[in-house]
Order: structure tokens, then sequence, then C-alpha cells
């Protein structure tokens, strides 16, 4: 066989691996792009040694190769990605002029309130105008514009919100809206490849477009516990760029699923504003589960029954339970058909741990269900003393009974 046949059945063959490839990962397989650039190279192909025959060929594939996963998730999750302006009242004290004079405070009042524009991203989670956003990026607005991909432009009204996880639920007056695909973020993986879409510095507002950022999941189940009344579980830690306006907007894998929603980012000090590369995500699964609650009630109910009274443990009474110390706290009390009771526990029992976490006082357990932000519908794993044996019981928590 010649040269010249080898090298067009090489480039033929590489085509068409380079072809199947593609219709492998699902995607219809695209045609070689009709090009003077390609025209001359197919040319050169009949005429050149298998050398010169590979050489074309590379060339090709490194041109036609520029459509990747990150651009196609992008693709993929742009049209469902909003740019969010709020105009909110915020209330500010100054000092008094004239010592505290009440006749010059009616005409120079130390309260004020002002309004201010503020912005952030959102993303569409149904075809009829549901869209999620961090609460912060709402929290007491008197006016929201959603920006649509295209630039429509619609005002938004508040479904619902959650102070406690930062979550918010808006609604426009849409429909046959593009909508993004809810991932799993429980199966995140470290190291792997993130794009985070939104509204930064207000960009979006320039071409109707988000931006796009890209880096890696640099860490997972980061626990903050509770921050000025709300509480940050389970964040995915993230390098790409986060700045301000990116709020709410939507964290996706190489797929163009949404694993989580940017929320904040650690600037390094005070004099530091910008991103550093250390930004974090709200979980998509916390997402969907407050969401829905949203959805349903307008809020998260948070008013939870155990059945259990506990006290702390006295040096007495730790003395004639045979206890060797006094970590932990007593039960007192435990209601008839209640949780605590169906538990298993009694009166006497002595609580040592509650998932996971040593506890000494009351205010200890309530603080914990407090910063992992339990609900009625979530269990309490116990660690448990009676009679000189530790065992280990489960209490779901349950709504006050009415």
């Amino acid at each position: 066989m010649s040269r010249l046949a080898r090298g067009v059945i090489l480039f033929v063959a590489g085509f068409a691996a380079a072809t199947a490839l593609v219709s492998h990962c699902g995607q219809e397989a695209p045609a070689p792009r009709s090009t003077p650039a390609l025209e001359v190279a197919l040319t050169q192909a009949h005429v050149a040694g298998q050398e010169d025959s590979l050489a074309l060929l590379r060339q090709w594939q490194i041109t036609a190769s520029r459509e990747n996963a990150i651009t196609k998730a992008v693709a993929k999750a742009s049209p469902a990605v909003v740019g969010i302006n709020v105009i909110r009242v915020r209330e500010y004290q100054r000092r008094g002029m004239f010592m505290d004079d009440p006749f010059w405070d009616f005409f120079y009042p130390r309260r004020y309130r002002e309004r201010v524009q503020s912005l952030g991203s959102g993303f569409i989670i149904s075809p009829d105008g549901y869209i999620v956003t961090n609460e912060h990026v709402v929290h007491n607005a008197v006016e929201i514009v959603v920006t649509l991909w295209g630039g429509k432009q619609f005002q938004a009204k508040i479904v619902g919100s959650d102070f406690v996880t930062d979550i918010a639920l808006l609604r426009i007056d849409g429909k046959d809206l593009p909508t993004v695909t809810l991932g799993n973020s429980d199966d995140v993986i470290r190291g792997e490849w993130v794009i985070a879409l939104g509204n930064p510095f207000g960009l979006f507002n320039i071409n109707s477009e988000p931006s796009v950022n890209v880096g890696v999941v640099s860490n997972v189940n980061m626990d903050f516990g509770e921050q000025n009344g709300r509480v940050y579980q389970d964040m995915i830690q993230t390098d790409a760029q986060i700045n301000g306006g990116n709020s709410g907007g939507p964290l996706l894998n190489s797929l163009g699923e949404v694993i989580g929603m940017n929320t904040w980012i650690i600037s390094g000090s005070r004099d530091m504003s910008g991103n550093i590369g250390i930004g974090f995500a709200i979980p998509v699964n916390t997402v969907k589960r407050i969401v829905r609650d949203l959805r349903e009630k307008g809020r998260v109910e948070r008013e939870f029954w155990t059945g259990l009274e506990v006290d702390e443990l006295s040096s007495m009474v730790a003395f004639a339970l045979g206890m060797s110390s006094r970590r932990g706290v007593v039960v007192t009390d435990v209601a008839d058909s209640s949780p605590g009771q169906r538990a298993g526990l009694k009166p006497g029992d002595v609580i040592l741990e509650v998932n996971g976490k040593a506890v000494t006082t009351p205010e200890q357990i309530m603080s914990l269900i407090s910063e992992q932000d339990l609900r009625p519908g979530d269990k309490l794993h116990l660690k448990v003393f009676r009679q000189g044996r530790v065992f280990e019981a489960e209490v779901k928590l349950e709504r006050p009974p009415r």
C-alpha cells in the first residue's frame, strides 16, 4: 500500500473515531465544518504523505475541540440564570446634634430611612416563573426587578424566604420559561470542575447574559454553624470567583447541573474586599428542601416537640445514679405518646451525647439543634446512660401537639 493511501485511510479513520467518541457522549455527531481551511486540508491529505496527514488531522481536531464540557454546561444553564436588581429600605441612626434635645430632634431626626439599590443573581426552577436566590439579596426589599436572558424584565414577588438558611423563593409572571437542571449535592467530588454563573457587579445588565467563572470544588461539607442568625451547613467550597452580585447564582458541575447556590466569600482582611479564591455555595439538596416548604407554606416551620424534659446533672444526682462524673443531662420527665417515649427513654436516663456531641446543659442541646437547623422530621441520635450501661436511642422531632 502506498504512503498516499495509508495517509488517506489514517485521516478517515481518525475522523470516524472522533465522530464516534462525540456520539458516545450522548451528543449527535457534528458534521465537519465546511471552511476553506478544512477544504485545503482535505485536498492536501490526498497528495501528502502519512506524516503530513497526521499533522493536518491533529490541527483539525484542535480546532474542532474548542467546544468542550464547560462550554456545553454554560450553554445549557445560561438561559435560566437571571440578574436581580433590588431597592430596599435601610435604616440609619446618627448622634444627636443638639444634646438630644427633643425640639431639635424633630427637625433633625437621628433615625432616618433611605432607599438603596443592590443586586444579585438567581436561577429559574420552573417554567411558570419560580426563581431561587439568596435571602440576603432580597432582604427588606420594596421592589425587585428580574432581568432574563435577552433583556426582558419582570417585577418579582417574594413567595417565601428563610433568613436562617439564606434562601428565598421569588415568582414572576412568566410562562414556558427556560429552567435549570437541579443536580445532587451529595455526590459532589472534591477537585471536579465547577462553573459559577451570575451577575457580578451588575454586568448582566450590559448584555443580558450571565458572567462565567470556572474553578474546582475545593472542599465539601464545610460547617460554619450559626453566623449572625443564619446557619451555613454542608457548604461547598470553590475557587471559582464569586464577587458582589454573584450571590444567589448557580454553581454548576460539568454536566450543567446545579449543585449549589453561590452565597458568600472569605475576602482575607478588612482591607481586601475582593475575591481571593475562597467562596462557598449552599448545597442544592438544602435548596430543594427549603424551597419545597417555601412553595407550599411560604415559610419554614421549625417548632418541634420531643416530650422530654431535661435538667443539668448535679453531683448528688450523678452519685445516686452511679455515675463517676457529671457529664450529661438528666431526663426528668417523658410525656405520654411522645417522640421521647417512643424512643424508649425514661425519667432518670442521662443523655451523654446528641448527634455525636457531648452535652452538659439543656441550652447546649437547643443550641445544637439550632446550629444544625433541625426541624420536624429530623432525628436526634442520642447516647444514653442507664443503670450502669450506655445505649443509643433515636428521637424523631415532631410538630407540637395542638
